[in-house]
């Protein structure tokens, strides 16, 4: 049994201590999910707060064979989703790229390359701003695989869907972040010179 599964053992048993421990070890990934989903540091916090309450109340649903960071960050990614709804976000309706996605890719969000970090920054702020244009269970499968590295199986398991759906759903948000960010790309890309290279 590792550290993990000790903590989930204790805190099942009413441990306060273990629970604790828990919520210092995943606050981080946890935020991360709900700020990428929420797209507000605010909203973030408090959806972060409101997934650690679900799991304090729920966590003798846990079945261990599962990974506890899979169940977590569905927990989070769930109401997260449900948040979403509840806004009634406009959904917007573009018109697939015509251009291949090949060569789209999420920006490296810690490149070590200090004269393009301004760039980079800017770039990922945008990117920010494009994930809300998703489906909220899109934008969920897009941030759990590109964000909190889960593969297709985990994420097909956090969202209630099949590896298909979930591969369906990547493809589909991919091409429709490409189409979003070649439409409108953030202002500094479009003044770097002819011979700079595009930060991703």
């Amino acid at each position: 049994m590792n550290d993990e599964q000790t903590w989930v053992a204790q805190a099942q048993q009413g441990s306060n201590e273990a629970f604790t421990r828990m919520v210092e070890t995943y606050q981080t990934p946890v935020y991360n999910l709900c700020y990428r989903m929420l797209g507000e540091a605010e909203s973030a916090e408090d959806a972060a707060q409101e997934t650690f309450l679900r799991v304090f109340q729920h966590l003798h649903r846990y079945d261990p064979k599962r990974p506890f960071a899979t169940w977590l960050l569905s927990i989070a990614a769930h109401y997260c989703i449900d948040r979403l709804r509840r806004r009634k976000l406009a959904i917007f309706s573009m018109d697939e790229a015509d251009e291949s996605e090949a060569g789209f890719e999420l920006p490296d969000p810690a490149s070590p390359n200090p004269e393009v970090e301004s760039v980079k920054k800017e770039e990922r702020d945008h990117m920010q701003g494009l994930l809300h244009h998703l489906d909220a269970t899109d934008r969920a499968a897009i941030v759990m695989r590109y964000w909190s590295d889960f593969s297709e199986a985990e994420i097909a398991d956090a969202l209630h869907l099949t590896v298909s759906a979930v591969k369906s759903r990547l493809h589909r948000a991919r091409r429709e972040l490409a189409g979003l960010w070649q439409g409108n790309p953030p202002k500094q890309r479009s003044q770097r010179r002819p011979h700079e290279s595009p930060a991703f």
